[in-house]
């Protein structure tokens, strides 16, 4: 295999701050050990999302000095929702500011004390959201997308079995049906087109509308060109455009696979449902035609629309991930195989067996990556996702480390620099100790709480 090459060229550069491994350490502990509570002049190389930390291109930036900024009708509005109509085939499209936003209002809908809604795995603000209303989310991806080392092409399918028996029993609590692609919380893996049309028929059957959280749609479509029966010779845009014909609506966080810094979009097929939507958007966003967003905003979102299908950025963009996960692999280290589309998942669980899931082996591990080589990245497991709404705590499905790789702003140099850290913290990683949170919030825990590394 050759050398990866970036299919860009840098015309603009950031400086990095260099910091020591004592200052690291003093650092991570004057923030209560949370890696959200780090100032970002202080990371090294900063992984702890891919949400709206990439690069945007020259013609983007371009694209921003075209923004108009008419509080209604703008024609930047009308560009970006063409852009989005052309690749999701959906009647309205309703901007907001991020995909948070969408979420919020989607179960403002569909919401309340008593409803469950299934997903393949819902994420943290999508939980999140669901809670906030009353309701309870419910994960029902399939037995492989638990076990880190199977290397099922789509471990991010939903498990029809399950769904049916699901609707079967909760039916009347039942509001929508949800798929995540890709499902993020379970290591970035694909969603096959034959699953997700196959989802759309169970919830079909069960007269339930159908909604896509669509924030990684590009890199989906090109695991299904990869690996699907029948996809090989098709184009991304086709591919996308099959993945949402079969759903009622989406939600969209623009700052994943639209190359925005800020932005996302709630669309919808029914009219009464998109009519709710916009009078929720103007109580909380702005006018339909802004969203939250500013005209410059919308244009550079159209345009990254157009970019994100390009294969050569999407051929770069997984086979990057794949050689950090092939280097992780060789040095002994449990990672969530096969790699996923926008991140590297360490199985902190497996790797650190000494430290209990309530004792928070993700938490470790991210915070020892921090310390050693200045790395931040994000716990996926028992702090995001082992608190319930009725106050207990019980250990997650898996305890992961997520490196989430920015698009477009980091080399190969720091993929390399990456694995060095890693091939020093082999050699210490039976010294690492658990945490215990001294600081909690009621939602969505893991942006604020506070910790004490247990023993000192």
């Amino acid at each position: 295999m050759k050398t990866i090459i970036e299919p860009f060229r840098i015309k603009s550069v950031e400086p990095i701050r260099m910091t020591t491994r004592d200052e690291r350490k003093a650092l991570i502990k004057d923030a209560h050990f949370n890696l959200f509570s780090l100032q970002s002049d202080d990371v090294l190389i900063d992984l702890l999302t891919d949400s709206g930390t990439g690069a945007m291109s020259a013609t983007q930036w371009s694209a921003v000095m075209r923004g108009d900024e008419s509080y209604a009708g703008s024609p930047s509005f009308y560009r970006f929702q063409a852009a989005v109509k052309n690749l999701m085939p959906f009647k309205h499209v309703i901007p907001t500011h991020q995909g948070r936003a969408a979420e919020a209002i989607l179960f403002s809908m569909f919401g309340g004390t008593g409803k469950n809604i299934p997903n393949n795995t819902h994420f943290d603000t999508t939980r999140g959201n669901i809670e906030a209303s009353g309701a309870e989310g419910h994960d029902l991806v399939i037995a492989e997308g638990l076990d880190p080392s199977n290397l099922h092409p789509f471990k991010g399918n939903m498990d029809l079995a399950r769904l049916e028996t699901y609707l079967q029993e909760h039916g009347d609590t039942v509001p929508c049906v949800m798929i995540t692609i890709t499902n993020n919380a379970g290591g970035g893996q694909p969603v096959s087109l034959e699953n997700i049309r196959a989802t759309a028929a169970l919830a079909r059957k069960f007269g339930k509308p159908f909604f896509i959280d669509g924030c990684r749609f590009a890199e989906n479509a090109w695991f299904i060109k990869q690996r699907e029966e029948g996809q090989t010779s098709r184009s991304i845009t086709d591919i996308v455009r099959d993945c949402f014909a079969v759903a009622d609506g989406m939600t969209m966080s623009a700052k994943k696979d639209a190359f925005g810094n800020i932005g996302g979009w709630l669309a919808l097929n029914d009219d009464d449902l998109a009519d709710q939507a916009r009078n929720h958007l103007i109580r909380t966003e702005g006018f339909p035609t802004y969203g939250g967003l500013a005209g410059r905003d919308l244009e550079a979102l159209a345009q990254g629309l157009t970019e994100i299908v390009d294969e050569d950025y999407l051929r770069y963009r997984i086979r990057t991930n794949t050689y950090i996960v092939d280097k992780l692999d060789a040095l002994g280290i449990p990672v969530v195989k096969p790699a996923g589309g926008h991140a590297v998942f360490i199985d902190a669980r497996s790797w650190l067996p000494h430290i209990p899931p309530l004792q928070y082996p993700g938490q470790a591990l991210a915070v020892a990556l921090y310390e050693l080589g200045g790395i931040r990245g994000c716990e996926i497991g028992t702090v995001m996702f082992g608190a319930h709404p009725d106050g207990t705590e019980t250990p997650a499905a898996m305890d992961l480390v997520r490196l989430a790789i920015p698009r477009r702003t980091y080399t190969q140099s720091h993929a390399d620099y990456l694995v060095e850290v890693f091939e020093e913290l082999v050699e210490h990683k039976d010294s690492l100790k658990g945490f215990q949170i001294t600081r909690q919030p009621d939602l969505m825990r893991h942006f604020t709480c506070q910790f004490e590394r247990l023993g000192d």
